[in-house]
């Protein structure tokens, strides 16, 4: 790493903790088994399995049996939208989500459609939330299935899902309610009992764990169709051979990042305002998009410059070996303005101005402190040159 380097791109991706790196290796050379074999070396991995498994479900407060574990927070999504829609279509067809969710939720919408589901899409409001009246506008006795994501990953909004559920649950008790909880997993506590959440999509290494593993819960009772054939893992409902390493890691991760919780969310939040009072102090011009502080994620904020372009922008910061994006990382090479920013109707220089800024538990005063200094400068830089041409 440089001496001086400000990486704020950790809704894309977060290092991996030094410890879950050395837990994985040791997984790997150590323990190395196939859960489903019964020697010794299989003892030992489904050991493991079971252990992560209940470190995953005590954090969320629900039993260890109601965890699956996946590739991904891709793969947990795509599982409980076109699991629970194709496993309950007796009882309907029509689903809601909203326009503003991660591309891995919108494209099993899309799927479902092409399958003969109709599907309603919510609008946000200028902050980027639903208002739990239009869930329940939206119902129909057709409903099967609500998919809401709890934080947004391109703006930070949190949405409000204790309301929304209770005004779900209060027209239909049936209708099931997923939510993508990749970008709160042990930021933000989510207890999906006490939400009334029948399935919450999870990822690793949104925490600081390994890539290719994430997980789904889902209530007990819930019934879905699996998305793979074959095998009898994961309750028959993820068939394959468990990622023994990847799952090690991610509890571990998971563990690690959930110690002290609401203080390192507290320090996020302080480092967020920081950042941001440092930018549009310099830059008064530069708009904020979504919401700030209580309807705002402690780790995620978007930025517009207009009049300059986002992608120019990020790339001079790059040369500073400041990290930051332009939306999420799976439409990185889009041409296209960010769905989420567009649903939030913004101007047209808003929208191409725009930046995502992400920090997280590894990021440090210092960090911010060197980012706010470079950013300021590179923007008065570029402004500068637009000036001239």
């Amino acid at each position: 790493m440089f001496a001086q380097e400000a990486y704020l791109d950790n809704s894309a991706t977060t290092r991996v903790y030094p410890e879950v790196a050395a837990e994985m290796q040791q997984v790997m050379e150590k323990k190395y088994g196939n859960a489903s074999s019964l020697h010794r070396r299989g003892s030992e991995a489904e050991r493991i399995l079971h252990a992560s498994r209940r470190t995953i479900a005590k954090i969320l407060g629900v039993k260890s049996e109601e965890i699956i574990f996946t590739s991904g927070g891709t793969e947990a999504n795509n599982l409980a939208v076109l699991g629970m829609a194709r496993r309950n279509i007796r009882r309907g067809n029509h689903l809601i989500t909203t326009v503003i969710e991660h591309a891995s939720v919108l494209g099993p919408f899309k799927k479902l459609e092409q399958e003969g589901f109709t599907v309603s899409y919510l609008l946000p409001d200028k902050q980027g939330l639903i208002d739990p009246a239009k869930v329940v506008a939206a119902l129909t006795p057709q409903t099967i299935l609500v998919s809401i994501m709890h934080i947004n990953n391109e703006i930070g909004s949190v949405q409000p899902l204790s309301q929304i559920s209770a005004a779900v649950k209060a027209k239909n008790q049936a209708v099931l309610l997923h939510v993508d909880a990749v970008q709160s997993f042990c930021k933000l506590p989510l207890n999906p009992v006490e939400h009334g959440i029948d399935a919450l999509s999870l990822s690793a290494h949104k925490i600081h764990g390994p890539k290719g593993t994430g997980a789904l819960y889902l209530r007990r009772d819930v019934l879905l169709q699996p998305l793979f054939w074959g095998g009898e893992h994961e309750k028959g409902l993820r068939p394959g051979t468990e990622n023994i390493p990847g799952i090690a890691g991610m509890a571990l991760a998971a563990r690690l990042s959930d110690q002290n919780r609401k203080e390192k969310a507290d320090r996020l939040q302080n480092l967020k305002e920081k950042l941001i009072s440092a930018i549009q102090t310099a830059h008064p011009r530069a708009i904020l998009n979504g919401p700030r502080k209580e309807e705002g994620a402690p780790h995620i904020f978007n930025l517009s410059f207009p009049g300059l372009k986002g992608e120019i922008v990020l790339h001079a910061l790059e040369q500073e070996h400041i990290y930051v994006s332009t939306g999420a990382a799976c439409h990185a090479h889009s041409k296209n303005p960010s769905h989420v920013l567009q649903a939030l109707q913004l101007k047209q220089d808003t929208l191409e101005g725009a930046l995502r800024f992400s920090l997280s538990y590894l990021n440090t005063a210092a960090e911010v402190d060197y980012a706010a200094t470079k950013i300021n400068e590179v923007v008065h830089a570029l402004k500068k040159f637009q000036a001239r041409r």
